[in-house]
């Protein structure tokens, strides 16, 4: 069972690696990363489908094995995303872009490993609640508002993390809805941080350096989560001087390929005349 999760979640991770590149390619061709253009854009869509694809097969995983099998082959994402998004541009992926991603990758892993699993049913009051979800908006508007005086790259890269930190918050909300003990109008609440975090990765997959904002998408996402769960629902977070040295070797890791992906060529292809 543990190989079959263990295959579940990588054929998962390609589909939503695949997904993610189609929304980026479309993105970068539209004339606009307004969700109304892209809604008509069938590769957009498609590539939406492929992102839910991976989740449930994700989620499917997380049935048949253990959480430290099924994570590390999620991480595996950024290494098919790049290959996808260069194919779709007939062109070959660049040895720098790969070294990065894998740079990323192992740190990504080293921090997912070290993160206790947590046994107990989570509890998310209403004042609690209002915290997440009013954090998470904070600073995402803090991200937007520092991109939009950046370079390209630094401007994805925020774009992206913004898109993370609420990604992290509907994981956050959703891990209550689906475990623990809720109030009935959290469940309006979930779709809002979901479709705010879906018009930033587009305006990031927009700017073109789609290497630099999917890794920071992949870094912010999972680390937005532990930070609200171990913040607000009392999961816990790593102990000990190995498992801390640990997560701080695997932190640089995954922040060094970040910054190396970013000066790597924007994946920006020809633009569109249908979109004009």
């Amino acid at each position: 069972m543990t190989v079959l999760a263990a295959g579940l979640a990588l054929v998962g991770s390609l589909f939503f690696a695949l997904g993610a590149a189609l929304q980026q390619f479309e993105a970068a061709r539209a004339s606009g990363p307004a969700l109304r253009r892209l809604l008509r854009r069938p590769r957009w869509l498609l590539g939406g489908l492929a992102i839910g694809a991976g989740t449930a097969l994700h989620i499917v995983a997380l049935k048949y094995g253990p959480l430290t099998v099924v994570q590390p082959m999620g991480v595996a994402s950024l290494l098919f995303a790049l290959p996808c998004a260069a194919a779709l541009r007939h062109r070959r992926p660049r040895p720098g872009e790969l070294a990065s991603a894998a740079v990323i990758a192992i740190g990504l892993m080293g921090l997912v490993l070290v993160v206790p699993e947590h046994t107990g049913s989570p509890y998310l009051g209403t004042g609690e609640a209002a915290v997440l979800l009013g954090g998470a908006a904070a600073v995402s508007l803090v991200l937007w508002a520092a991109g939009r005086r950046s370079s390209p790259a630094a401007r994805a890269a925020l774009l992206a993390t913004a898109a993370g930190v609420l990604y992290g918050a509907t994981a956050t909300l959703a891990r209550v809805l689906v475990d623990g003990n809720w109030e009935p109008w959290f469940l309006a609440a979930v779709p809002v941080p979901a479709l705010l975090a879906l018009i930033l990765l587009q305006r990031a997959y927009a700017v073109g350096h789609f290497g630099v904002a999917f890794a920071a998408l992949q870094v912010t996402d999972p680390l937005t989560a532990v930070a609200f769960g171990a913040l607000l629902l009392g999961e816990p977070l790593p102990t000990g001087a190995v498992s801390t040295l640990v997560a701080l070797g695997a932190g640089a890791l995954a922040a060094a390929g970040t910054v190396a992906l970013a000066r790597t060529t924007p994946m920006t292809p020809a633009p569109d005349p249908a979109a004009r």
